[in-house]
């Protein structure tokens, strides 16, 4: 699916449409190079480049960067202004876009495999996205919240804990059940109320 269109070239050479985009719809959010940040949607994507809308207009050619659901932390440079938002670049090494090809390709097949969305309840959009991890040793952990629902979140962070951890995000108790390429995902113990989850907001 995301073969080259052209002549293969290398990392550092490497043309912004060498791979083919696929349709997506995922929501996330946007930082700006002055770090205002705004709500956004990837449209249409491929390990090099996303097609984003999103009501903060960057620069032509400013560095953004984007917290997109199940793929976590992108950046890259915009490439061009659209209608309705940008075509920004997505700067990743190889290995990181190998892996992000094989995650799209799972997106895409999803709905023809007949996959569910593993999410039981509706994403919420918090205010305050930089929170903490607390591991089983006491250890604690800076992280950025990519998305948070009632039943769980998904955190933008360095380390990896084995799926079935049990965690704290901030004072939410938990367990690790996914991993993905920027981060993990923690299932809360129990199903949270917004009023639970005030401190994010």
């Amino acid at each position: 699916m995301f073969s080259a269109q052209n002549t293969p070239a290398t990392a550092h050479t490497m043309p912004q449409r060498q791979f083919q985009r696929v349709s997506v719809n995922m929501p996330g959010r946007l930082m700006l190079a002055n770090h205002e940040e705004y709500p956004c949607t990837a449209s249409d994507m491929s390990p090099g480049d996303v097609v984003m809308s999103c009501v903060g207009t960057p620069s032509p050619a400013e560095r953004v960067i984007a917290y997109l659901d199940h793929l976590g932390r992108i950046e890259g440079h915009v490439l061009q202004l659209t209608h309705d938002g940008f075509i920004m670049s997505i700067n990743a090494t190889d290995r990181k876009r190998e892996k992000l090809a094989a995650q799209l390709t799972w997106l895409a097949n999803r709905h023809e495999l007949g996959l569910a969305e593993d999410r039981r309840h509706d994403r919420l959009a918090p205010r305050i996205t930089r929170a903490e991890l607390t591991l089983p040793d006491g250890m604690r952990y800076p992280c950025r919240l990519v998305d948070l629902s009632l039943s769980g979140a998904a955190l933008d962070i360095d380390v990896r804990p084995p799926i079935g951890t049990p965690v704290s995000l901030n004072h939410l108790r938990g367990r690790v059940v996914r991993h993905f390429a920027e981060g993990v995902a923690v299932e809360f113990a129990s199903v949270q109320t917004r009023e639970s989850l005030r401190g994010f907001f």
